[in-house]
C-alpha cells in the first residue's frame, strides 16, 4: 500500500502555492511591463501605415535578440546566485555577479557596433521591401544607445529576482513604461511643441525610456540594496576560481537561449520575405503572442527561484514533487491563455489600421497561436524555470537545437517560401518545436537526472 500513487503530493501545498504567487505575480508584471515596452512602438505607429509598423516590428527584431543573449547571460548566472542564496554563499554569488556583468558590457559593445556601422544590412536579413529597410535604419540608428542600458539594467534585476527581490525592479519597470509611453505620444506626432519624428520618435521615446530604467536600477543595485549588498568595488572581484563552474552552466544557457532568439528572428525572416502583408500582419499578432505568455513566464520564474533554493537547501525529493506540480500548473495556465486568446483576438486586430488582407491573415495566425501556446507554457516553466533552475543546461542546449534548427525552422520555411501553405500552417510549422519539447522535457523531469550538483569555492 505504501507504493500507491497518491495524487495530492503532486498537486502543491499552501506552503509552494504562496511562493509560487509571491514571486510569480510580480515576475508575470515584469513580463507584462515588458511586453509592454516592446509592443508600444509598433502600437502608436499603427495609424502611419503598414510600412512603419513592419519596419518598428523587424528591426525590432535585432533588439529583441540581444536582449534575449543578454538575459541568457543573466539567467545562466540566475542558476548559480539562485542556488547560492539558497545555500547562503554570498560570496560566491557575487562572483557569479560580477562575471555576468563583465560578460554583458562584451556582448553589448558588439551588438552596438554592428547597429552602428550595418543597420541596412540588419534590415536585409528580414526583408527585401525597401522602404520598410530604410525606415528600419533609421530606427536602428536611433536605438544605438539602448544595448548597454538593457544589459547592466536586465543583469541587475535577475540578480535580484533569483534572491527573490521582486517589488522595487517591478516598480521602476513600471516607471519606464510610463516614460516609454509619454514620450513616444510626444516625439510620434510632434505634440506639446516638439518635432514630428514618427519611426524615429518612437525609437528615441524607447532609448530614453531605457536609459531612465538603467539609472533607477543602477543607484538601487549598486548603493542601496542591503540584502545582496553588491557594490561596485566587486566589479574588480578575482573570480578564477569559479569561471570554470560559470562556464559550466551558464554557456550553455547563452546557446539555448541565443538559438531561441534567432529562431525567433527567422519566424520574422519568413513572415518578412512573404510581403509587407505578411509581415504587417505577424506584426499585429506580435501582441498576442507575448501577452499569453506573460503567465507563464512568471510562473517559469517563480518555479525557478523555488526550485534553486529547494536544492540549494539540499531537498531533493522536495524539489522532484514540486516539479511535477509545476508541470499541472504549466497546463492550466496554457488552456487559460488560450482562451484569452479566443476572447480578445478580434478587438486586437480590429485596433490596427492595416489592409484587411493583413487582418485576415493574423486572423489564420491567432488560430495557430491558440493552440501553441498549451505546449509552450508546459514546456516553457521546465525549460526556463525548472529544469534550468536543477542545473540541466547542456540538455536543454540539445533540445533547443535539434527541434527548432532541424524541426521547426526547415519545415516553417519551406512552408512560406516554397509550398506557400496558408499562414495558419506556416507558424504551426514555424513553432513545432514547442510541441516537441513538452514531451522531451516532461520525461527528463520523471527521469531525475536534471538535478545537477553545483560547485561553490567557499
Amino acid at each position: 500500500m505504501q507504493n500507491r500513487f497518491n495524487i495530492k503530493e503532486y498537486l502543491g501545498t499552501k506552503e509552494l502555492y504562496g511562493k509560487m504567487l509571491r514571486y510569480g505575480v510580480p515576475i508575470s508584471a515584469q513580463s507584462l511591463i515588458a511586453v509592454g515596452m516592446n509592443m508600444i512602438d509598433t502600437v502608436m505607429l499603427s495609424h502611419m501605415g503598414d510600412a512603419q509598423i513592419s519596419a518598428a516590428s523587424l528591426a525590432g527584431q535585432y533588439t529583441t535578440l540581444f536582449l534575449i543573449c543578454a538575459m541568457g547571460l543573466g539567467m545562466g548566472a540566475s542558476v548559480l546566485t539562485t542556488r547560492y542564496w539558497g545555500m547562503h554563499d554570498l560570496s560566491d554569488l557575487k562572483k557569479a555577479v560580477t562575471i555576468m556583468l563583465r560578460w554583458e558590457l562584451i556582448l553589448a559593445g558588439i551588438f552596438t557596433v554592428i547597429g552602428l556601422f550595418f543597420p541596412a544590412g540588419i534590415m536585409n536579413i528580414f526583408t527585401r521591401e525597401q522602404r520598410i529597410i530604410q525606415y528600419g535604419a533609421v530606427y536602428l540608428n536611433w536605438m544605438l544607445p539602448i544595448y548597454f542600458c538593457m544589459a547592466i539594467s536586465q543583469g541587475c534585476i535577475i540578480v535580484l529576482r533569483s534572491a527573490g527581490l521582486l517589488s522595487v525592479p517591478l516598480w521602476i519597470s513600471a516607471a519606464a513604461l510610463g516614460v516609454n509611453v509619454g514620450f513616444n505620444w510626444v516625439l510620434i506626432n510632434g505634440n506639446l511643441g516638439a518635432p514630428r519624428m514618427e519611426i524615429a520618435g518612437a525609437a528615441l521615446a524607447t532609448t530614453i525610456a531605457w536609459l531612465f530604467e538603467l539609472v533607477l536600477v543602477f543607484v538601487y543595485f549598486f548603493f542601496l540594496d542591503k540584502q545582496i549588498a553588491y557594490r561596485l568595488r566587486d566589479l574588480k572581484l578575482n573570480c578564477s576560481d569559479l569561471k570554470k563552474e560559470y562556464l559550466r552552466i551558464c554557456i550553455p544557457v547563452l546557446i539555448s537561449d541565443s538559438l531561441l532568439g534567432l529562431g525567433n528572428s527567422a519566424v520574422s525572416m519568413v513572415m518578412g520575405h512573404m510581403g509587407q502583408t505578411f509581415a504587417a500582419a505577424n506584426s499585429v499578432t506580435m501582441v498576442v503572442q507575448q501577452l499569453s505568455t506573460v503567465l507563464h513566464h512568471g510562473t517559469a520564474g517563480a518555479s525557478g527561484i523555488i526550485t534553486g533554493h529547494t536544492m540549494g537547501e539540499g531537498d531533493y525529493d522536495k524539489a522532484q514533487k514540486q516539479g511535477y506540480t509545476f508541470v499541472l500548473i504549466g497546463f492550466v495556465i496554457g488552456g487559460i491563455a488560450a482562451l484569452g486568446i479566443l476572447l480578445l483576438r478580434r478587438p486586437i486586430i480590429n485596433y490596427y489600421q492595416v489592409s484587411e488582407e493583413a487582418k485576415e491573415i493574423a486572423w489564420q495566425l491567432m488560430n495557430a497561436i491558440l493552440v501553441i501556446v498549451v505546449f509552450q507554457s508546459v514546456n516553457g516553466i521546465l525549460t526556463k524555470g525548472v529544469l534550468r533552475a536543477g542545473g540541466d543546461t547542456r540538455f536543454l542546449m540539445v533540445g533547443d537545437v535539434l527541434f527548432l534548427w532541424i524541426a521547426s525552422i526547415p519545415l516553417g520555411a519551406l512552408a512560406g517560401l516554397v509550398w506557400h501553405l496558408p499562414a495558419f500552417w506556416v507558424y504551426a510549422l514555424l513553432k513545432v518545436d514547442q510541441i516537441i519539447k513538452c514531451f522531451w522535457c516532461v520525461f527528463r523531469l520523471r527521469s531525475r537526472k536534471w538535478m545537477k550538483n553545483i560547485k561553490g569555492t567557499s
